[in-house]
């Protein structure tokens, strides 16, 4: 049986991963409806930036901005998934049962969910200097892209692929432990 606080901790881990599924889901469902009306409604929006500057609507990264909301995305979906799978592993372990088999598989593609996301981040920003430069260049906007490589990220994808072992050989040991006894 579990104590109070672990239970409020798995709560707490649940309710997060929900409320973050939630937040990726509108914000999957709110680029699904730009990205098509961005290059339906190209020519306009082109047009609106002409009305102040015709030099800034030559200049418009288009294919930039397209890119980079495509990208956006791409790692929504990604994080969604992650936080589905992250979901998995805290139901088990609230049916007390961590070392499930499966929980090592969602550990494995959790780490490299994560390692998409980081991969992305890289076309990502580049895309992203060059609209902030527009940017800039237009109406002394002052957009700052954070292009360095992300650390945490990094460790935290390692962590997940050395959970996963563990996992796995956690769930290989008791399986062997249930066949001797």
């Amino acid at each position: 049986m579990q104590d109070k606080p672990n239970d409020l901790l798995l709560l707490a881990g649940q309710v997060i991963a929900i409320f973050m599924q939630i937040v990726m889901g509108i914000a999957a469902a709110v680029l699904v409806i730009v990205v098509p009306l961005f290059f339906l409604f190209r020519d306009e929006v082109t047009a609106e930036i002409a009305a102040e500057s015709a030099a800034a609507a030559e200049a418009f990264p288009v294919m930039p901005t397209a890119g980079l909301l495509l990208i956006a995305l791409a790692v929504v979906a990604l994080v969604f998934l992650f936080f589905q799978r992250l979901r998995a592993i805290i139901a088990t372990v609230g049916e007390g049962d961590p070392f499930a088999p499966e929980n090592a598989d969602r550990l494995n593609l959790m780490a490299w969910l994560l390692l998409g996301v980081q991969i992305l981040m890289i076309p990502a920003s580049a895309l992203g200097l060059l609209v902030a430069k527009w940017a800039d260049e237009v109406e002394n906007a002052d957009i700052t892209i954070d292009a360095g490589l992300d650390l945490t990220g990094i460790l935290m994808i390692i962590i997940l692929f050395i959970l996963a072992r563990v996992f796995k050989h956690g769930a290989a040991m008791r399986a062997d432990l249930e066949g001797t006894v």
